[in-house]
């Protein structure tokens, strides 16, 4: 079961007398578990719901709406299962102190993967929990899984899991859709393992929809862990002709490229990007994916929108890796507006200076190092800098904390040549 803790008012909740307090205790003769059980249930025309109103009545409640129409109903968001992996590369374990305690939380849940795209590698599966995949049918699903050779994906992830390639093809032939990654670790999972997991994976397309290879991660902050080398440019470039020779094979034989690379892959070897179309339906797009190939496409489609425009000077800010994209727009988007933008990249101090992506970057970072930089009346900051919901840094310094400290007003801006563009627009006298 599970405890009602808000009704939004007017909604079907109310109209059934629905309280905070209440219980869920099944829908259909399904017992509620937890969230993920309800919201599978909405889409649902006909339900009978059982619940144990707070003063410990039992009610039986039919009613009939429209598949997947919200109930207005609020419950308790379940923990995440915790990792017990160990692997080398893992980013947590990276993590300076100092940071707010949900950021140090290693989750391995298929109930998030399926819920909200987390990647899991399958190592805490019970017979329970694989039947319950099955039975409610949580497609599609999001798997690590490094390498599909068994000894070394239990090096890399610390930890002796089950036969990854027999987990997923009990999956695949179950009808579960799976999305694949890599986490590319020089001299371990590349060269011929890198082409065996690839070999090994694409064999069960269509269950498994796509593989993405990312590089790892490093920061400065790697204190008694393993020694890994980074992606250099050479290992980049080995890498992308690689796969782009298996996206040609596997394209003509098919009918998808199925395997991508992360674009830090192309930034490292200095290789420009495949056009956008090569990405398919971007699928991978969440883990650094397409992301600089469908930033330009928007960019293009945004300057062809842009006019010419009264407003105040403006500044952003932006990751060392994205700079050279986002000084093009910036540039273009000025000239076609008459706007000035001052852009200004920031160093990631925070992490030792190794990880150069937007969404990792700190407040007290981007606080020192724009104090005396030309900033105008505005500074606009990419939403993926933020966490969900809250308009605070990875480090909980807050927008207005940054207002206080640059003495300039401060705006979140979606992390799109769109978002820029609706900025600018948004501010014209």
């Amino acid at each position: 079961m599970i405890e009602i803790l808000s009704v939004d008012p007017g909604s079907i909740g109310a109209e059934l007398d629905l309280e905070p307090g209440d219980c869920l205790l099944s829908i259909n003769g399904e017992v509620v578990r937890d969230l993920l059980d309800f919201q599978l249930q909405l889409s649902e025309e006909e339900l009978l719901l059982e619940v144990r109103k707070k003063e410990g009545e039992l009610w039986d409640i039919e009613l009939e709406k429209d598949a997947g129409a919200p109930m207005g109903l609020h419950f308790e968001h379940p923990e995440p299962k915790q990792c017990g992996n160990n692997c080398i590369f893992c980013f947590v374990h990276q993590l300076p102190s100092g940071m707010r305690s949900t950021l140090y939380v290693k989750d391995e849940d298929f109930r998030f993967s399926f819920l909200y795209g987390s990647y899991i590698t399958l190592t805490n599966l019970d017979e329970a929990d694989i039947q319950r995949i099955i039975d409610q049918h949580l497609s599609p699903l999001y798997v690590s899984v490094h390498a599909t050779n068994d000894q070394l994906r239990s090096r890399l992830l610390g930890v002796e899991g089950p036969p990854i390639l027999d987990l997923l093809r009990r999956l695949t032939a179950a009808g579960i859709e799976v999305h694949t990654q890599i986490v590319l670790c020089p001299g371990l999972n590349d060269g011929e393992e890198l082409e065996r997991t690839v070999e090994d994976l694409q064999a069960l397309h269509p269950g498994v929809i796509s593989l993405a290879v990312v590089p790892l991660g490093l920061t400065g902050y790697r204190q008694r862990l393993p020694t890994l080398e980074s992606v250099s440019p050479e290992i980049a470039r080995s890498v992308l002709e690689v796969l782009e020779r298996y996206q040609e094979q596997l394209l003509d034989r098919c009918g998808t490229r199925f395997v991508f690379a992360a674009d830090e892959f192309y930034l490292k070897a200095g290789i420009d990007f495949p056009p956008i179309e090569a990405y398919e339906d971007l699928g991978q797009l969440e883990n650094g994916v397409g992301m600089v190939p469908l930033f330009r496409s928007d960019a293009a489609e945004a300057l062809a929108e842009a006019r010419s425009l009264e407003s105040p000077e403006f500044s952003t800010i932006t990751g060392e890796s994205s700079l050279q994209e986002l000084e093009k727009f910036c540039v273009a988007l000025s000239k076609k507006t008459g706007v000035i933008i001052h852009l200004h990249p920031v160093r990631n101090e925070f992490f030792g200076g190794q990880v150069t992506v937007t969404g990792l970057l700190t407040g007290r970072d981007v606080a020192a190092q724009l104090r005396d930089k030309p900033l105008g009346e505005v500074l606009l900051v990419p939403d993926v800098m933020l966490k969900d919901g809250e308009d605070v840094f990875l480090d909980d310094l807050s927008l207005n904390d940054l207002e206080a400290e640059l003495g300039v007003r401060v705006e979140k801006v979606e992390s799109s040549p769109w978002g820029l563009l609706e900025a600018l627009e948004r501010h014209a006298r």
